[in-house]
């Protein structure tokens, strides 16, 4: 990560889409001596800074990892505590992110999570349907082998109704039926706490996506993270496999 008071983001080479995977809440909580319930909610006021960074940069996509079809492993107590930790949230901002021309898109089989809270998705996705500003993507019961489990299933229906010939499949029609589809990739991957995995996340955008890990823990993570994330992406060369123009490895 950067850390030099010299460096300064590039607003002329924003990544186009950023994906955050969002860890370390309960790490956190157990630092302070707080239940985990504290870390998620203190990990939501981070959110809440990162989207009003990235729509100050410019950035015209985020995507972060809410909740995965795994977290129905954790305790009834704490993901019922998770979704009405959503629901405030999406009542308490929707109109703000509206303002700011923020609009908001689901990732994942949400229809399925409680009631009331597939009303204030619904809502907000109604609400920001029309703007064009930042797009927040937010993945919710979401696994990326589902997602293109589903894409295969739509793919094959596609096929089986000869809408696509099998012979003219290719990246690009598959990358259509994928829940981003009509987004460019993630170019910047940033996962917070400091492990080293992907966690079952966008597995297929990410194959050419820049890692970025921190250490510092979701709750603590500041606009300045976010820039000095930016900041390291920008120092990239990134080849897609290729060389540039010396004859490098």
């Amino acid at each position: 990560m950067a850390n030099s008071t010299r460096d300064i983001v590039d607003i002329e080479r924003l990544p186009q889409h950023v994906a955050i995977i969002m860890d370390g809440n309960g790490r956190w909580a157990k630092k302070r001596f707080m239940p985990r319930t504290m870390g998620h909610r203190a990990g939501m006021a981070s959110l809440k800074k990162t989207v009003q960074a990235c729509n100050e940069l410019g950035i015209p996509i985020l995507t972060v990892f809410a909740f995965s079809t795994e977290n129905w492993k954790r305790p009834q107590s704490e993901v019922d505590y998770l979704m009405q930790l959503l629901i405030e949230f999406l009542h308490k901002e929707i109109n703000e992110l509206h303002a700011k021309n923020v609009r908001i898109k689901m990732f994942g089989d949400y229809k399925t999570i409680p009631p009331e809270c597939q009303v204030e998705i619904k809502q907000a996705i109604d609400l920001t349907s029309n703007n064009n500003g930042l797009r927040f993507n937010i993945a919710l019961n979401y696994g990326a082998r589902q997602e293109i489990i589903d894409a295969a299933k739509k793919l094959a229906l596609k096929i089986q109704n000869q809408e696509i010939a099998v012979s003219d499949l290719d990246e690009e029609i598959f990358s259509g039926l994928l829940y981003t589809g009509g987004m460019p990739d993630p170019d910047l991957l940033i996962r917070t706490a400091g492990e080293m995995r992907v966690s079952n996340f966008l597995l297929w955008q990410i194959a050419y996506a820049e890692l970025v890990v921190t250490n510092t823990l979701w709750p603590d993570f500041t606009p300045q993270d976010l820039r000095d994330a930016i900041i390291e992406y920008q120092k990239r060369d990134r080849k897609f496999g290729g060389l540039l123009n010396r004859q490098d490895g």
